[in-house]
């Protein structure tokens, strides 16, 4: 049991009490250098008995390193990060690694001084939610500087960095595929689909249709709205370009404005596919005004597996994440750089599940027509 001190105890008294030189105890607490596994245990029971805490700024100016790994994550308070925060400290804590947390708001600038702030405290290593996927100088810079990055959700275009990502194309393809299974033909979407303006969605329809679109350099969202495009297209089926809602920010309450839109009109979908919990928030406060029935008025499914989706009646069906699987892969990633790993950059691409609850029921249990579903549409781009 450790002795009750009113000073911090010396690394010198630790020595003293073990019956070894300054140097040994330093090399033993400090985790660096060769001692023999008699020695290493006489310095931990000792310091141990003393009550002795390591200076980490010291030990990291011996040995250059912290201990520590730095996070730059979107949004702190979303379900999302924080499932993913606890994967990394989760890994961290066991490896005997901290984690120092610092939060970008997806804007750019603030990246660029969340990543400059974690620099300037040493950090061993950095798991990063990059917010452009374009120049990204910033991480660029980082990586040049010897310090191990390793992306989460998204990827640089041409960053030779590590990362940890899910494969949103297969997640989103997979539920425009139950819901056509379902017999359903016109499937809403509701989509921030940030970074392109409206102009650009029917030539990003036309080139991926033609094979010129590659899903790794898209944004999550863009990658769930190709998995859209996909499942229509295998299934021999026109998107109708008046389903496809760009809501164009990152914003419950323009998703719900955006959806009210959508199902208000005349020819409002019989389901709808909503590409993140923002955005299915802000189509469920819709639903909710317009007094719709789940599923008798209209089929949901969402990307992104939230608690509330499955305390509601009925539970919502949709995608989840492994996202404290993303945490505990990202963690060892970064780990082994900083331990020494010089191997090619890897990319770990995990796969989402498909939950199954009541928000999706067949075209005739909503009492509609076939004809009503086999309409022709107002505007249509073959995907």
């Amino acid at each position: 049991m450790a002795e009750k001190r009113t000073k911090n105890v010396t690394i010198i008294e630790v020595a003293r009490l073990a019956g070894v030189s300054t140097a040994t105890a330093g090399r033993v607490l400090g985790g660096y250098g060769y001692s023999s596994e008699q020695i290493r245990d006489k310095v931990r029971k000792a310091a141990e008995q003393l009550g002795y805490r390591p200076n980490l700024l010291a030990r990291g100016l011996i040995t250059g390193k912290t201990q520590t790994i730095g996070v730059v994550a979107g949004d702190m308070e979303s379900p999302f990060y924080a499932s993913i925060l606890r994967g990394i400290a989760d890994v961290a804590r066991n490896r005997g690694f901290g984690i120092v947390v610092t939060n970008s708001d997806e804007i750019l600038q603030r990246e660029r001084e969340a990543v400059q702030l974690l620099m300037e405290k040493q950090v061993d290593g950095m798991i990063v939610t990059p917010s452009d996927l374009q120049s990204s100088n910033h991480l660029r810079n980082v990586v040049a500087a010897g310090c191990p990055v390793v992306q989460i959700d998204r990827l640089v275009h041409g960053l030779e960095a590590d990362s940890v990502t899910v494969d949103n194309v297969k997640g989103a393809k997979a539920c425009i595929e139950h819901v056509i299974a379902a017999g359903h033909r016109r499937i809403g979407l509701i989509s921030e689909l940030e970074q392109f303006t409206a102009g650009d969605l029917k030539s990003f329809i036309d080139l991926e249709a033609h094979g010129r679109v590659d899903p790794g350099a898209l944004y999550p969202s863009w990658q769930r709205l190709v998995g859209y495009l996909q499942a229509h297209r295998e299934a021999g089926l026109s998107v109708d370009l008046d389903l496809v809602r760009r809501v164009g920010a990152y914003s419950a309450k323009a998703a719900k404005e955006e959806t009210l839109d959508l199902l208000q009109g005349s020819g409002r979908p019989t389901a709808l596919f909503t590409t993140d919990g923002l955005m299915s928030a802000g189509a469920m406060d819709a639903i909710s005004e317009l007094a719709l029935e789940l599923p008798q008025d209209l089929s949901l499914i969402c990307f992104d597996d939230l608690e509330w989706m499955r305390f509601l009646r009925p539970g919502i069906t949709a995608i989840a994440q492994p996202l404290n699987e993303m945490g505990r892969t990202a963690a060892p990633l970064v780990l082994s750089r900083i331990s020494g790993d010089r191997s090619p950059s890897q990319r770990q691409v995990l796969t989402p599940a498909l939950r199954m609850r009541g928000s999706v029921a067949g075209l005739k249990t909503q009492g509609l027509s076939r004809s009503s579903e086999q309409s022709k549409p107002r505007r249509s781009a073959k995907a």
